[in-house]
């Protein structure tokens, strides 16, 4: 028999491989019911192209009977008994997924037993099915606990910042178009101004701030390894078919809650206590928010799409499980985070509370949009909404402790001093006369802040880049303003004031960084009318052109105009100096250059060439123009 069935394999064919095991089947006909199990349970193992034999026999030889079945599947599930002598410790899914593959079907062959036993409620198999059921959900609840725990991404923060900020460096916030923020190491700033900070062509100086650009929606980070899915939803299938639906989302729902737990202690969030965050000295609780308010977008915006992604995938077309399963794994987890965002809003006002409070207050009501749409559950909703409600009152009644501060203030540093200060931004008396405490303050600060930028400005050794920066900044300042109750308060003159500063910085920027360009398209030095120009002058002044233009294409793709608008200007009048004097230049000293030999080494862009490619700049994306030669026109 032995010597049969290795002749039939060898020779290949799975006909000729069922054929044979047709013949040991029926062989077996003669002997103890026992035996022929588990001759059945040998042959289904060795080959798996006869994991269907028990379906070629029965106690009659001719076809299965249902106890044969059961018995069959039976036993694979009892050999992987957790509470047997000599149980195997987990199924193994590594490797072929043989044995796995075995024991999931042993356990669908007793579910669609049950279920075709449903109407017979006296057979003798229905007490033993619903036995095997138990052990086997017992297995599979341990093997859903291994692969979950087993498979969890360890994230850690400079990945979970990284991801922030990536995206803050391709999205503009409100539209303001600003790149500006904190250090990752997270320095302290000043309250004047210190929340403007700058932006650079070289990635590691990049940085970012808490209420600045909002996460791309394709951003993404794995929580589980993405080979442990199709496992866990293997599982989680056949549990939830076997009415051990309970089990599992108690599972899923600790070990997850464990790990979300952990990525909290990574951002550096703290089980905090209303009373114990109110007691915090200033200083440490500034960046305790700060932290919090970065904690706030990575959890909402990556872990929980991230975790709610998994529930999609793991517990498909089991829609009311996924969604109890994402609600109880995330609730501890934003609830932390919300109690925080409580215990602040209802802490002690004080001055120097206001702007960090405004960061709390924007952060969260973008988390309060996306939570809307994950989480279903009515008690996380309710008190998210409430927490932005008592940020909301928090930073109102805060300012109003900012105007009494100011307001004291007067007996100390008298209101001519302030007008000092105000008056390089103010249009003439009759409207400074009509600002309230209040805003004369506000201008203070903003003048400040002013001063802060122009310093800091200074740091670059580029002077284009200086410029840059100032706009960047600048429109941010006059967005944040428009956009909030405070262009009541300093007016429309203000904001127009800030604009034309805009301007005059545009002005400056073209002045620093393309005069050495337009210099080279000037008649002067190349020897004569264009009739008789020198061509070694010519091919100097073209090559000269060529460098410089490559190179400021070469640094300047590399910056960011997060503002359409802004971009879309300056590209403008840079097209508008440097386009028509190629032309220019081109019309009346082109064809001496390009008579000769190696004219494309020299001519190397038409006027059309340059305008497309002035469009790549400030798109914060390092480009290189290299071996080009010029179109045909």
């Amino acid at each position: 028999m032995a010597t049969t069935t290795t002749t039939s394999i060898n020779t290949g064919g799975e006909d000729r491989v069922l054929a044979t095991a047709q013949q040991i089947v029926n062989s077996l006909n003669n002997t103890p019911k026992e035996v022929r199990q588990d001759m059945l349970l040998i042959l289904s193992s060795f080959d798996n192209r006869l994991s269907n034999i028990t379906s070629l026999i029965d106690g009659d030889g001719s076809s299965k009977s249902e106890e044969d079945r059961f018995a069959l599947a039976e036993k694979v599930i009892l050999r992987w008994d957790p509470s047997s002598e000599g149980s195997r410790r987990s199924l193994n899914w590594e490797d072929s997924g043989d044995e796995t593959n075995e024991y999931l079907s042993a356990i669908d062959e007793i579910l669609n037993l049950m279920d075709e036993l449903s109407v017979r409620s006296d057979s003798e198999i229905v007490d033993r099915a619903y036995s095997a059921i138990q052990h086997a959900m017992s297995r599979l609840e341990d093997e859903f606990r291994r692969v979950l725990i087993g498979n969890t991404v360890l994230l850690d923060a400079e990945r979970l910042y990284g991801s922030i900020r990536r995206c803050s460096l391709s999205f503009p916030v409100n539209g303001a178009g600003i790149i500006a923020g904190e250090d990752d190491d997270e320095d302290d700033d000043d309250e004047d101004g210190g929340e403007f900070e700058s932006f650079s062509e070289d990635d590691r100086s990049s940085r970012f701030h808490e209420r600045g650009p909002s996460l791309d929606d394709n951003a993404s980070v794995d929580l589980i390894d993405p080979k442990a899915v199709d496992e866990l939803r293997e599982i989680a299938t056949r549990m939830i078919r076997s009415g051990f639906e309970k089990e599992c989302i108690q599972v899923y729902s600790t070990v997850r809650r464990d790990a979300l737990d952990e990525c909290l202690v990574i951002l550096g969030i703290e089980k905090l206590s209303i009373e114990e965050v109110q007691k915090i000295e200033w200083n440490s609780l500034d960046e305790k928010m700060k932290k919090w308010i970065q904690a706030v977008k990575i959890v909402v915006r990556l872990i929980l799409s991230g975790e709610k992604s998994l529930c999609d995938q793991i517990f498909c077309g089991a829609d009311e499980t996924k969604e109890i399963c994402f609600n109880e794994t995330v609730k501890g987890c934003v609830m932390q985070l919300l109690n925080f965002g409580e215990a602040v809003a209802i802490g002690r006002r004080s001055p120097e509370k206001l702007f960090r409070i405004l960061d709390m207050y924007d952060v969260m009501a973008e988390a309060l949009a996306r939570l809307e749409v994950l989480v279903t559950d009515d008690v996380v909703i309710n008190e998210a909404r409430d927490v932005l409600s008592g940020l909301g009152e928090a930073a109102c009644g805060t300012f109003a402790e900012f105007e009494n501060a100011v307001q004291s203030e007067t007996s100390k540093k008298p209101m001519q001093s302030d007008d000092d200060q105000v008056e390089p931004l103010r249009n003439d008396d009759s409207e400074s006369s009509k600002l309230t405490p209040v805003a004369r303050r506000l201008l203070v600060l903003i003048t400040s802040l002013h001063s802060n930028l122009e310093e800091k400005s200074k740091l670059y050794e580029d002077g284009a880049l200086q410029y840059i920066f100032l706009m960047n900044n600048i429109l941010y300042v006059v967005q944040k303003v428009k956009d909030s109750d405070l262009g009541g308060l300093l007016g429309d003159n203000w904001v127009r004031k800030r604009r034309g500063q805009i301007r005059q910085y545009a002005t400056s920027y073209l002045r620093a960084s393309w005069t050495k360009v337009l210099h080279c398209l000037k008649d002067e030095g190349i020897g004569g009318s264009s009739n008789n120009a020198s061509r070694v002058a010519l091919k100097e002044r073209f090559k000269n052109f060529n460098a410089c233009f490559e190179e400021i294409y070469r640094v300047q793709t590399a910056w960011k105009v997060p503002d359409a608008q802004l971009r879309e200007e300056l590209r403008i009048s840079i097209s508008e100096k440097v386009i028509p004097a190629y032309r220019s230049f081109m019309g009346r000293f082109g064809n001496q250059v390009e008579s000769g030999r190696h004219a494309g080494k020299y001519i190397k862009y038409t006027a059309d060439d340059l305008e497309n490619y002035l469009l790549d700049l400030f798109e914060g994306s390092p480009r290189v123009l290299h071996h080009m030669r010029r179109k045909s026109t």
